[in-house]
């Protein structure tokens, strides 16, 4: 019985698959043109919480194959980006938009300051004016002039150490320069 199985299936599964001479394809332009597109548009807001959008997208085809929109997103520092763009015959033309930040008011006090700074700013750079053609040399504060004479005091003991390390070695006999 299982040999009439075995042969029974052997003839169908044959049958069963070579049907390529029945089926006839045609591969010819379809008799139907294609409708003309269609102008749409569609838009959504989204959050990943009720009550929260973070992200949106708005499209507008006009039907002629051009498509407008854009779309606007929540990045990783939590500022909007927005991407406006067109899609065209000539491809895809993104364009990102940075929203500036607006900047924080002066409060009085501020404002207050800022004046007396751009004042005296305009006081100091109008009484070191010179006439063209001469220079003005800065005169030290009083702050400058001990630290330069701290300065040079400390190098001068420097040198004098340096100058007697280098005789005492020059007395031992050596010719070699001492590395510091």
């Amino acid at each position: 019985m299982n040999r009439t199985f075995l042969a029974l299936l052997a003839l169908t599964s044959g049958a069963a698959c070579d049907v390529a001479h029945l089926v006839h394809v045609q591969q010819t332009e379809p008799s139907t043109p294609p409708p003309p597109p269609k102008p749409y548009a569609f838009g959504y807001a989204a959050g990943r919480f009720p009550g929260h959008i973070d992200r949106t997208h708005s499209e507008v085809s006009d039907g002629s194959g051009v498509v407008q929109g854009s779309y606007s997103y929540v990045d990783p520092r939590f500022k909007i980006r927005t991407v406006e763009y067109t899609a065209d015959k000539n491809g895809f033309h993104p364009v990102l938009n940075f929203a500036p930040e607006p900047l924080p008011s002066d409060t009085p006090v501020v404002a207050a300051a800022k004046h007396r700074h751009l004042v005296q700013f305009a006081n100091i750079a109008n009484a070191r004016h010179a006439a063209p053609g001469t220079v003005v040399v800065p005169v030290d504060s009083v702050a400058v002039s001990r630290a330069k004479d701290k300065h040079f005091k400390l190098f001068q003991k420097i040198a004098e150490e340096h100058a007697r390390l280098a005789a005492a070695q020059e007395a031992q006999g050596g010719t070699e320069k001492p590395i510091y």
